[in-house]
């Protein structure tokens, strides 16, 4: 008889200017290649994160966050409410290339090109400097990080436990993205470890920056 039972669904927080954030999406793409799981795209925005310390952080990351943050966060949350959450997988796939892989930016020329590569009308870009679903792009991004804690930025993942309970994290923060078997390795003991009650942080100190040359 076959196993008919659903995959397991993974929620997946990003905000399409964290060059983190997509390395760990890669990751999670070959995951679902190798294990039986769904991921669902959900968006969250380090603009709104960051919005009430912007003088507590180095002029050159404050700047970032008030230029150039908030324009892609507008334009994707437009796109998920009027074309439904199941355009965000291939959107942020689109930005991501163009903006980190390929190293053009989160302008709006990057972001409209990445709404024409998925057929998406660019009429969206409209929603640039201002849209009507700025409480919606606060309630994704609030759903997210109510998760992990404000003290995170993103990704956040959320999967179900094995006993129902959820099991919410930060991260992995990877570099470059793992595939096949250790893309596998690195999904299993990432719920086990996150999976522990009381668990709090495993982390290590490293200088070198996001590895795009693998994706």
């Amino acid at each position: 008889m076959s196993d008919t039972s659903p995959a397991t669904p993974v929620d997946f927080w990003f905000d399409p200017l964290c060059p983190w954030a997509w390395m760990t999406s890669r990751w999670v793409l070959e995951v679902e290649k190798v294990r039986d799981i769904e991921v669902r795209w959900h968006l969250m925005s380090l603009a709104v994160l960051n919005e009430d310390k912007l003088d507590e952080l180095p002029a050159e990351y404050r700047d970032l966050l008030e230029t150039k943050a908030w324009g892609p966060v507008r334009v994707v949350i437009a796109a998920r409410q009027e074309h439904g959450p199941e355009v965000l997988g291939d959107l942020y796939t689109a930005l991501g290339t163009r903006i980190h892989n390929k190293d053009e930016g989160p302008g709006r020329e990057t972001v409209a090109a990445a709404l024409t590569d998925v057929g998406l009308p660019e009429s969206l870009m409209e929603h640039w400097d201002f849209t009507p679903y700025e409480d919606e792009l606060r309630a994704s991004h609030k759903e997210g990080i109510d998760k992990v804690g404000q003290e995170v930025g993103t990704p956040v993942i959320a999967v179900p436990g094995p006993g129902g309970e959820e099991i919410a994290f930060f991260g992995p923060v990877v570099t470059p993205a793992p595939k096949g078997e250790e893309a596998a390795r690195l999904w299993d003991g990432t719920l086990a470890v996150a999976s522990v009650p009381g668990f709090y942080e495993i982390k290590r100190t490293r200088t070198k920056g996001p590895d795009f040359s693998n994706l």
